[in-house]
């Protein structure tokens, strides 16, 4: 089955009771059961829920893997991973992250004796020198949230299977549709569904896939042991959203190419961050691992200040300043005092987000609508 008809039909059936096409939204917490133990495979909704049991399906299928596990938002599926780990294990992780990942690794899991190594990953041969004994997980991004790095998940992946080092990619940016790092060796693949999965703003949900059936069964007991789940209602929006995945990538490539390729050649424009530019640092790497280059762009303004980005994001009429990306609409952002706002001003700015950068999450409208509105809002 190819990828465009995965997004429909991968892991789905029709429901059995009617033939509902759709999987029914199974709003409830339990289940009848016959005698005690004795019920149809469902007890309790933390557990196990059929209209949520149809999206981790579906989470499964589009990114190559056996298990998918949905929860409550990205961050609680990164909470699921590194509870693997015990006090004294180490992480090694780009230093160019989600402020919402460094937070929960820096703020919540450091006090519990995990430690953290954040460094660039964009030349992999590098990594191999944080490894120690104690060294069980690399997390990457690719591509980076909001720098667009390009990590290599590849090379990546055989110095972790050399070490023996569960390899975990934050895939949220690219999506199944562009990258599918299971199959390029990553033995973890999480997304923020709250994002391109769901693809329409309204829902928040975080998604988990792996191949190991040892490594499901754990997760799946951290899964029902912290509760971090989504309900019903959440889990057939993100299964509808997902069903237009392959469509809506489709243009929101498109469309940041433009944008990128408009900006590039903005006199007001210092620099853009786009993995597509032959000039990106890793732009080969990104052209081997991903079939097109995304929707997200980031840019910084000449004299990189402060007031200027603000100016231009409170102006832009089509990218609503709000927090987010990936929805179908168009989204702009300041990470510095956004997204990234939790990462000390000294460490982002190491990472290169600065007061002046700009991130932009392209959406699906008309393409000249978009640019009308990046001509009247930088000027």
């Amino acid at each position: 089955m190819k990828f465009n008809t995965k997004t429909i039909h991968g892991g789905q059936s029709h429901d059995p009771a009617y033939g509902s096409v759709m999987p029914p939204i199974y709003q409830t917490s339990t289940y009848a059961q016959s005698t005690p133990g004795g019920h149809k495979g469902y007890e309790y909704s933390r557990t196990h829920n059929p209209t949520r049991n149809a999206l981790e399906n579906a989470f499964a299928s589009i990114e190559n893997g056996k298990f998918g596990l949905a929860f409550g938002s990205g961050l609680a599926a990164i909470d699921a991973v590194i509870k693997l780990l015990q006090p004294g294990d180490e992480v090694i992780s780009t230093n160019d992250l989600y402020g919402g990942s460094y937070r929960l690794f820096t703020k919540i899991f450091e006090g519990f004796g995990i430690k953290f190594h954040f460094i660039g990953m964009e030349n992999a041969s590098e990594i191999e020198s944080y490894v120690n004994a104690n060294t069980k997980l690399i997390w990457v991004e690719t591509p980076t949230n909001p720098m667009m790095n390009i990590i290599d998940i590849k090379a990546i992946s055989t110095i972790a299977k050399k070490h023996q080092i569960l390899l975990g990619v934050d895939n949220t940016f690219a999506t199944p549709y562009l990258q599918q790092p299971l199959d390029l060796g990553a033995d973890i693949v999480m997304h923020s569904a709250t994002k391109y999965l769901g693809g329409h703003s309204d829902v928040v949900m975080g998604a988990l896939v792996v191949k190991d059936k040892d490594l499901a069964e754990r997760l799946y007991f951290i899964q029902n042991a912290s509760g971090a789940v989504c309900g019903p209602q959440d889990s057939f929006l993100v299964l509808r959203g997902i069903k237009t995945l392959h469509i809506r990538m489709q243009r929101h490539c498109e469309n940041g190419k433009v944008v990128a390729e408009y900006l590039a050649n903005h006199s007001k424009i210092e620099k853009v961050y786009w993995p597509g530019f032959e000039s990106h640092r890793n732009h080969k790497i990104a052209k081997d691992q991903m079939n097109d280059f995304g929707g997200m762009v980031s840019f910084t303004t000449k004299g990189n200040n402060y007031e200027d980005a603000i100016k231009i994001v409170e102006k832009f009429k089509y990218f609503t300043l709000a927090e987010s990306l990936g929805g179908v609409e168009s989204l702009s952002g300041h990470p510095a005092s956004m997204t990234h706002a939790s990462i000390p001003k000294e460490e982002r700015e190491k990472t290169g987000v600065v007061d002046s950068l700009i991130r932009l999450s392209v959406g699906i409208e008309d393409i000249d609508d978009l640019i009308q509105d990046l001509e009247q809002a930088i000027g």
